[in-house]
């Protein structure tokens, strides 16, 4: 039998609380009928969304603690009045840039009218290419980005790749659908374009917006379409550089690379093949004063929360208000440190961990990481639907998992950076070409292993496939996540289902495409993979059948990846659970047995409000499921969840046995 560790160390159940918050459950709802309900209902009944807020929930809460400590760090360093360069001038000087409204708004439009002569001064092709790279460089708008990332089918290099860009509304989706709210919002767009053009002093706005409008809506129309940009495989696209003229014979991609810093590059990746081979006639048949226009948008729309007061509000009023449905902006603090974070994020993560991380933390997180991946061991060993030789490919690849918990061993050197004080543009362009030439210089070297994608103060956690790593960084680990207080079935359903199903990406669509090398291979015997797609695409069903409106459903195929991981790990969690008790009865705490309580756990996680307008967006652009979806669509496929809460058929989450989705 597999025995693992308990992550509460000796600590007895009897000490410890259940970790349940009573009084957000609504016992009224049948969990068989509602189990999000029936886990939150009265804090979803009680709690109101935060004027300066799209949604709110548990994780939002986390994040704001999070805000809230970083805060009280870089305040400390700005008074601590470091030298020049050094880490405390830079943090401090950076956020006081940040704070300084009345000195940006003095200022006014300077630093912008810099850039714009720039771009006014593009007479050709082979300007506009050598701008594409400066705008790459500098995080402004263009119709593709390069990056250098781990090479998918040679993880110990680094490869240059492409995507595809350029568009001022989130998805291609916003300027191509036909319903009444898709043209609302584009006209409004068009409006905000207008708007922004003439704040910043653009004349003959209208035209221009509409100009804009057209080049961006000929763009998304190639672009595309985000499910299939979830299949890896046909995303990877090797071409040697002389071969480029292939796909867009009219570019300049000399001009572009040597620009960008990438003139020793032999190869790219390109992502999106047709939608490369599409746009040189965009390009070619664009004249260009209209993209200089565009490029003035893409340079006036990345800077403006940047600049002004009158150019700020006219941001947040189409970007938060209309496509989020926010009230009002954040207060200025908190926008301070959401920037200083991403430009200086790990710097200030250094000094976070400090403050907010003791080493046992890792430790034990270290022990319930082990846990989780022996119980996927053992969940692999006894599918009956894998045949022995990809099981063999699987459980080679559970053991090369690398965990990465709370923050680096090998801290990042921002020696080359310089902030300025009263100088909020010129710090964060300078800090987007800062990270850009790090990502660049990579090119050439072998991967650093060491690196990490997020920082120590964020909360959220990732799986990288060619690297097959998971990443737990320092802030996710508290309540409700991660609580020491709590008897260990609450963690389990917490924190133990969020590393399962960081696991589980690692099989899912994508993750599945990659071995325990981190190399993109097809390692599934035929059979396998057929019963693998069959399914995934059950549980694609399902959840395009859920509505999170009447004209609006989940779209299965985009939210595939996520799905995989919640249901793996919430799965892997209980199993994971029960082994950790090494054969002796789960107490029973609050009334709830220990897999009840798992269970809560997992709803508590994803306790969440969202504005209507907000989660239209989501459907749209996130690979995850809205909340209510992520507890109801996962437990109604779990067998424990039937016997924990009595489900019977007739209740609004039962499915059939031959039903439910099993995939790991």
């Amino acid at each position: 039998m597999l025995v693992l560790a308990s992550c509460n160390g000796d600590k007895s159940p009897e000490k410890l609380g259940s970790g349940i918050t009573l009084s957000n459950m609504d016992t009224t709802a049948a969990p068989g009928d509602n189990f999000m309900q029936y886990v939150n209902g009265n804090w979803i009944k009680n709690t109101k969304i935060p004027a300066d807020k799209a949604s709110f929930g548990a994780a939002t809460v986390l994040h704001e603690k999070a805000q809230d400590d970083v805060r009280a760090i870089i305040e400390n360093a700005a008074k601590a009045g470091g030298k020049g360069g050094s880490d405390e001038q830079k943090i401090g000087d950076y956020y006081a840039s940040y704070l300084n409204q009345k000195g940006r708004d003095s200022v006014g439009l300077a630093p912008l009218n810099e850039e714009f002569k720039k771009i006014e001064a593009i007479k050709d092709a082979k300007d506009l290419a050598a701008y594409f790279a400066r705008a790459n460089k500098l995080g402004f708008s263009a119709p593709f980005s390069l990056s250098v990332s781990e090479d998918l089918k040679n993880p110990k290099n680094y490869m240059l790749g492409t995507w595809q860009g350029g568009l001022g509304l989130p998805e291609r989706e916003y300027y191509l659908l036909k319903d009444a709210k898709s043209v609302e919002i584009r006209q409004k767009y068009l409006a905000h374009l207008e708007a922004m053009l003439g704040l910043a002093g653009v004349p003959d706005a209208k035209a221009k917006a509409a100009k804009i409008m057209a080049l961006e809506t000929a763009l998304a129309s190639k672009h595309m379409k985000k499910e299939d940009t979830r299949n890896i495989v046909a995303l990877y696209n090797k071409y040697a550089v002389s071969k480029l003229n292939t796909l867009m014979p009219d570019f300049d991609w000399k001009t572009m690379l040597d620009e960008a810093g990438l003139g020793r590059a032999d190869s790219l990746v390109v992502m999106q093949v047709q939608y490369t081979k599409d746009l040189n006639s965009i390009i070619k048949n664009t004249p260009v004063e209209d993209w200089k226009t565009y490029l003035k948008w893409g340079a006036l729309n990345g800077s403006a929360t940047l600049l002004t007061s009158a150019l700020d509000k006219e941001h947040f009023n189409f970007y938060n208000k209309t496509l989020y449905g926010v009230e009002q902006q954040l207060p200025q603090w908190r926008r301070a440190v959401n920037s200083v974070n991403g430009a200086l994020g790990e710097m200030v993560g250094k000094l976070y961990v400090e403050k907010h991380f003791p080493p046992e933390a890792k430790e034990r997180m270290l022990v319930l990481v082990d846990n989780l991946l022996k119980a996927y061991e053992s969940s692999i060993k006894e599918l009956d639907w894998m045949s022995p030789e990809t099981k063999k490919q699987a459980l080679d690849k559970i053991s090369k998992f690398t965990p990465k918990i709370g923050y680096p061993d090998k801290w990042r050197d921002y020696g080359k950076l310089q902030v300025k004080k009263n100088d909020l543009f010129g710090n964060a362009l300078r800090a987007t070409e800062f990270e850009y030439n790090r990502n660049i210089d990579k090119l050439g070297k072998p991967v650093d292993r060491s690196e990490w994608g997020m920082t120590p103060q964020t909360v959220n956690a990732y799986y990288n496939p060619p690297m097959n790593e998971i990443v737990f960084p320092a802030a996710i680990l508290q309540p409700p996540f991660f609580d020491l207080k709590a008897e260990d079935a609450v963690n389990y359903g917490g924190i133990g289902a969020v590393i399962g199903h960081e696991i589980g990406h690692g099989f899912d669509d994508q993750g599945s495409t990659f071995d325990g090398n981190g190399v993109m291979r097809n390692w599934w015997t035929e059979k396998d993979q057929s019963e693998f797609k069959k399914r995934t695409n059950a549980l694609v069903a399902q959840y395009s059948a859920f509505k999170v409106f009447p004209d609006l459903n989940v779209n299965g195929a985009f939210t595939l990846g996520e799905n995989i991981g919640d249901l793996g790990g919430l799965s892997i969690a209980l199993k994971a659970y029960r082994a950790s008790l090494k054969d002796k009865p789960a107490p029973t705490l609050d009334g709830f047995t220990g897999e009840q309580r798992v269970l809560i756990g997992w709803g508590q996680v994803w306790q969440h409000k969202a504005r209507a307008e907000a989660l239209r967006n989501q459907v749209s652009t996130d690979p995850h499921s809205p909340a209510t979806f992520r507890v109801n669509g996962v437990v109604r496929n779990v067998p424990e969840f039937y016997a924990a809460f009595n489900v019977k058929p007739g209740d609004s989450l039962y499915l059939a046995p031959e039903k439910r989705v099993k995939i790991w």
